[in-house]
């Protein structure tokens, strides 16, 4: 892994891809998840070159009401809810307000995979070899929360790939996987744009328009 830049999302996506064809290519019961939004680009690079079914997994976090910018928990695709304890129990959050709250942040997650599917069904995890896609990871917070709910749905391996990260992010997912491949892990990581030409904000109906796409191939 060394210190790589991409003109641009597709780009980086192509790049993810090289690593990963060689141990994925045509696997029997492999699925592409993107993150949405800017993670779906580089995942449809990812599914297509790998000819594995792509689809989104999205994650969204539980504020703590009043404070919504912290995080006690997070819900995502599938219906999965993720609690974080550590904040739960600092602010000593009643079941039943934790509850409401997910519930809100659920609809607001349906939503918007409504936006992005433009009803089709979700392609379903359990058993399957789930590759989680992003288009870099700064913390890797979301990733977390991704990783933690999809293992929830049954996957048989779960695989975070994504074009670059932080030594530090790289060294905390890769013990929660049972594998994480990064193209670029840049000695003096500050941002995840750092590592683009370009790195315009994708749109939901970008993410819509690939998943189409993706979907018209008919691999499920």
């Amino acid at each position: 892994m060394g210190d790589q830049r991409f003109a641009d999302r597709a780009d980086a996506g192509r790049a993810l891809a090289l690593r990963l064809v060689d141990d994925y290519y045509g696997r029997d019961g492999l699925l592409v998840l993107g993150l949405p939004r800017g993670g779906v680009p580089v995942a449809y690079e990812v599914a297509m070159a790998l000819e594995a079914p792509l689809d989104v997994f999205t994650v969204r976090k539980i504020g703590v009401p009043g404070r919504e910018e912290l995080a006690m928990g997070a819900v995502a695709s599938g219906g999965a809810v993720v609690m974080n304890y550590e904040v739960a129990d600092m602010i000593d959050i009643a079941p039943r307000e934790f509850d409401e709250a997910a519930e809100r942040a659920l609809a607001e997650l349906a939503r918007r995979e409504e936006v992005y599917t433009r009803g089709r069904p979700p392609l379903r995890p359990e058993g399957r070899t789930v590759m989680l896609v992003d288009d870099g990871l700064a913390t890797g917070a979301t990733m977390r929360a991704a990783v933690r709910a999809v293992s929830e749905l049954g996957p048989e391996r779960v695989v975070v790939a994504v074009p670059c990260a932080p030594k530090s992010a790289v060294r905390e997912l890769s013990a929660m996987v049972d594998e994480l491949v990064c193209v670029s892990v840049p000695p003096w990581f500050q941002a995840v744009g750092q590592c683009y030409e370009r790195f315009d904000q994708t749109s939901d109906e970008a993410v819509g328009e690939l998943l189409e796409a993706a979907a018209s191939r008919g691999e499920r």
